[in-house]
């Protein structure tokens, strides 16, 4: 699907938009919140400052560039997001239960309030990450990458004891 013929269904009122194809798309700053993006293929995509709140992308492939988006009460149970680029993204209230999060650069992300239940974030950078309020039962991290964070207050952390 093109871009520009994304963009005009959007702006037509179309939300559903699970299974597309949108590798390597340009969707930088587009208004794509509470679109139902589930298992779409966004690999390489560029999404700076992209308002994806309340966004379904669950099951999706997020390999892209985040850098500023809003994920804000998005859903992104299982999606792939290894290797991206969400620094200062804002993903407070997020579910990312079981996502892939592997080499994520989370740095001064703010994920108050996400589900991280399950989540890999092995090898992630948290520097200055806000994990205030988190799920961080069962999921994969070090705790080094823990004392990178700038804030855990209130954090399930993954042994399921709480911080703060």
């Amino acid at each position: 699907m093109e871009t520009e013929t994304l963009l005009e269904l959007y702006r037509t009122g179309k939300r559903d938009f699970a299974g597309r194809k949108l590798s390597g798309a340009d969707l930088r700053a587009a208004n794509l919140s509470k679109a139902n993006l589930a298992g779409a293929v966004l690999k390489h995509a560029r999404l700076f400052r992209t308002d994806l709140r309340g966004a379904n992308l669950s099951d999706a492939d997020l390999r892209a560039l985040l850098r500023g988006a809003n994920l804000s009460g998005a859903i992104l149970q299982r999606a792939n997001l290894a290797g991206a680029d969400l620094s200062g993204a804002n993903l407070s209230r997020t579910n990312l239960v079981a996502a892939d999060l592997t080499s994520v650069d989370l740095f001064r992300a703010d994920l108050r309030d996400a589900d991280l239940r399950q989540a890999d974030l092995s090898g992630a950078t948290l520097i200055e990450a806000d994990l205030s309020g988190a799920d961080l039962r069962d999921a994969t991290m070090s705790d080094r990458q823990l004392q990178q964070c700038c804030s855990l207050a209130r954090a399930v952390l993954p042994g399921g004891t709480s911080y703060g």
